[in-house]
């Protein structure tokens, strides 16, 4: 058979086996069931299919499987129930042989698996969130990252990842901030194409790369309210702009995979919209991979956005409009076949949809090589290696907010030291949201990163209660966390929230800070995907607690591990050193007590601006002039801005100047700056460049990121840094969305943070036509 033969081109391969297939075969190549049911683990460890999935093969085969080796509370997949990282290869292959063996063309099945920030398996390494490796500013660092993610992922079987998310954050208090870098979309471009790097590789017909999918597209992160999958305001100019920059680079660059949105642009929901997904991605942009919904959002046309009148209609406007793959497989597997004996799509728009997902799946060589290796997957998963590039990240995302008198970093020698908090010792407090079930010896916790430096064992030099929950309003737990404060010379307070699920951990004993196991588990989760909040402070009791143990007098520094920005004025202007880790991974832990300590010096900046309120929102930095003056009760300012981040040094900008000065639209300039370590320790700073368009044809952001390096200087040294200013630089999208750039004055500003800069001056000149 001509599709089975290797030296013929693929599209030939893929046109010689989409004429063998029936309706029902092309139709089960768009779906994508829940893995997780799809096998049964036996006491013995081994693993066979259900009948559930037989009978998904016998009615014509099934195309993709979502989270075959995904573990957590939503699969109820839990550390005993799970597969280690050998079974979980074996157990694809057996899913994977039965495919093949048990169906007429021995079509082989992709899987899809979630890594958000790891491979979502158990024993698979747990990386800081990507709102943590933002806040690293280091892109090559976080591509080892994603090549780490990508051998765990695919050693297992795993072929498809829905990650990298790309969305802008607008509104912090939406749930799904930590799974995003910035509020800054030319940031998240440039992390974006090293996922696609990263993940991708050279070739996808490897084992050590799989398929990246952009999500969410498109303006997800821009919904009303901060709400999860709320409606998007927005119109087409500031779209193309921001929103849709980063998944333009990351399509540039090659990506093979798309995911809808959830979400509606005035008033067209993403997953039918014929204008993202078939004009601007495959016309437009010339995207050639393959589109997958969201779990569950072609339903939300009938039941939810009511642009269609039943599953019919949704299955067909959503796959005449470009989706490929549904996952979930819902609507497509019972509406498809109807819609198209109804008329509603004819069998060449289903035949474009199914050649696309055989394409990818001869492109990543599975019809040659469907199977894993067990022993190789033993091997790579939450290997030593790739620990050491979850400190890496997390000691580089760290960002020091204030640090007062300089009362960091700490003392190791004869110091005696208080942790206390509700983050101090919860493994899956530091973790966030898509986390695998972990055993407790995998995760450092921040007393364990503290105990360890501190000698190991000596309880007498650090002591520990967890004083309060994340939420609710027991304080039963004051009187020990005060005891514990009173016996320290200096008190680490580690506060913030959480995207732990219920893990069957119960609570916290809040007099020992043991874990108790009960019939009605105390959830703290407080952030997360569906979590949204209308405040940003702590809560519970947390602010009072810390209000408690300031009044001894004794320094005190807070470390904030968390999902989303935290505004509390009153710790900002009373605590004189304050961390921010966001969720900061396995290694979270020894990370925080490296910069504790001083022996890694503090790199990251903030990728989120932090307000001092939430009534300020929306704060992110690149407003526009107009945005108004301030408001009664304060000014504009966030508490922290946009690239903001202490060190343990300080370092000098100096001579900053633009070559040439005035260039043609096509020309290039280059910005230079002198940067000196004029303090005493070595360190890394995050150098930036941000635009300012003085005048333009359309109203434009006061001042834009548009260039960053993150460089190493000892004590004493110093660098020229250079940016190019190209037409990418200085482009706007106009009225005809159309990008341009236009003649006139723009200030090119660098420094280290979007408040803190200086500047120079380019101007741009139109080009003389000669006749």
């Amino acid at each position: 058979m001509g599709y089975k033969d290797v030296s013929l081109p693929i599209q030939e391969r893929v046109q010689d086996l989409l004429e063998r297939m029936t309706i029902a075969e092309k139709i089960g190549q768009l779906i994508q069931p829940m893995g997780w049911k799809t096998y049964k683990k036996a006491a013995d460890g081994s693993v066979q299919v259900t009948e559930e999935f037989e009978a998904d093969m016998a009615r014509g085969g099934v195309g993709s499987l979502y989270g075959v080796l995904r573990a957590d509370p939503w699969t109820e997949v839990t550390l005993g129930t799970g597969l280690t990282p050998r079974q979980g290869a074996v157990a694809t292959n057996v899913i994977q042989q039965y495919a093949i063996e048990r169906s007429r063309l021995g079509i082989p099945i992709l899987f899809g698996e979630e890594c958000s920030h790891g491979h979502m398996a158990i024993g698979a390494t747990v990386f800081p969130v990507p709102l943590t490796v933002g806040s690293t500013w280091n892109i090559d660092l976080y591509r080892r990252m994603c090549e780490a993610i990508a051998v765990e992922t695919r050693s297992q079987g795993g072929a498809a990842t829905y990650s990298p998310v790309l969305d802008v954050v607008r509104d912090p208090r939406w749930g799904r901030t930590e799974e995003c870098f910035a509020e800054d979309a030319y940031l998240i471009g440039q992390f974006a194409v090293e996922a696609i790097h990263g993940l991708q590789g050279e070739r996808l017909d490897s084992d050590r790369t799989v398929v990246a999918t952009l999500k969410h597209f498109a303006a997800y992160g821009s919904s009303e309210g901060g709400r999860n999958a709320a409606p998007v305001h927005m119109g087409m100019r500031e779209l193309h702009e921001i929103d849709l920059l980063p998944f333009k680079q990351a399509v540039e660059a090659g990506a093979c995979s798309v995911m809808t949105a959830y979400n509606e642009i005035d008033g067209v929901p993403c997953t039918s919209s014929t204008y993202l997904l078939h004009d601007l991605l495959r016309e437009k942009w010339g995207f050639d991979g393959f589109v997958i919904t969201d779990f569950g959002a072609i339903q939300m046309l009938v039941n939810g956005h009511n642009t269609a009148e039943d599953g019919e209609q949704a299955v067909a406007q959503s796959l005449r409009a470009g989706v490929d793959m549904e996952m979930s497989g819902f609507m497509y597997r019972k509406h498809l076949a109807q819609a198209l004996e109804q008329g509603l799509l004819e069998e060449a728009e289903l035949d474009v949809a199914v050649q696309r997902v055989l394409e990818m799946k001869f492109r990543l060589g599975l019809f040659e090589q469907p199977y894993v290796d067990p022993d190789f997957a033993e091997q790579v998963i939450g290997c030593e290696e790739h620990v050491g590039v979850a400190r890496e990240v997390a000691q580089e995302g760290i960002v020091l907010l204030k640090n007062e008198g300089h009362l960091l970093p700490l003392a190791a020698q004869g110091t005696k030291l208080a942790v206390i908090g509700p983050n101090a010792n919860h493994i899956y407090n530091q973790l966030g949201d898509y986390t695998s079930p972990q055993p407790r010896e995998q995760i450092v916790t921040v007393l364990d990163g503290i105990t360890r430096k501190l000698g190991g064992t000596d309880t007498a030099q650090v002591l520990y209660a967890p004083g309060c929950r994340i939420k609710g309003n027991s304080r039963e737990g004051f009187a020990q966390a005060l005891a514990c404060a009173e016996q320290a010379d200096v008190i680490v307070m580690v506060m913030g929230g959480s995207s732990a699920r219920d893990f069957g951990e119960g609570t916290i004993d809040l007099r020992t800070g043991a874990s108790v196991v009960t019939d009605d588990p105390w959830n703290d989760m407080e952030c997360g995907e569906g979590i949204d909040r209308s405040s940003l402070n702590l809560m519970g009791v947390q602010l009072e607690l810390v209000q408690e143990i300031h009044r001894l007098g004794k320094p005190v520094v807070v470390v904030y591990i968390n999902g989303r920005p935290i505004a509390e004025p009153w710790i900002d202007e009373h605590i004189p050193a304050i961390l921010e880790a966001w969720y900061p991974g396995q290694e979270g832990g020894n990370a925080i007590a490296d910069v504790l300590f001083g022996d890694v010096n503090p790199s990251g900046r903030l990728t989120v601006s932090i307000p001092k309120h939430e009534g300020q929102l929306p704060v992110y930095y690149h407003a526009k002039r107009t945005r108004g003056k301030r408001y009664l009760e304060m000014e504009l300012t966030p508490q922290y801005a946009f690239g903001h981040g202490l060190s343990y040094t300080d370092f000098k900008y100096d001579n900053v100047r633009v070559t040439p000065e005035v260039i043609e639209p096509n020309e290039e300039a280059q910005v230079q700056v002198e940067v000196t370590n004029v303090g005493a320790v070595a360190g890394k700073e995050v150098v930036q460049l941000y635009i300012s368009d003085v005048s333009a044809s359309v109203t434009r952001a006061e001042i834009a990121l548009k260039g960053f390096c993150k460089i190493h200087l000892e004590p004493g040294e110093t660098r020229t840094v250079t940016f190019p200013v190209q037409k990418e630089h200085l482009a706007l999208i106009d009225s005809r969305l159309q990008s341009v750039v236009e003649p006139g004055e723009f200030k090119l500003m660098v420094g280290r943070s979007s408040a803190d800069w200086t500047a120079c001056s380019l101007r741009v000149q139109q080009v003389e036509v000669k006749e």
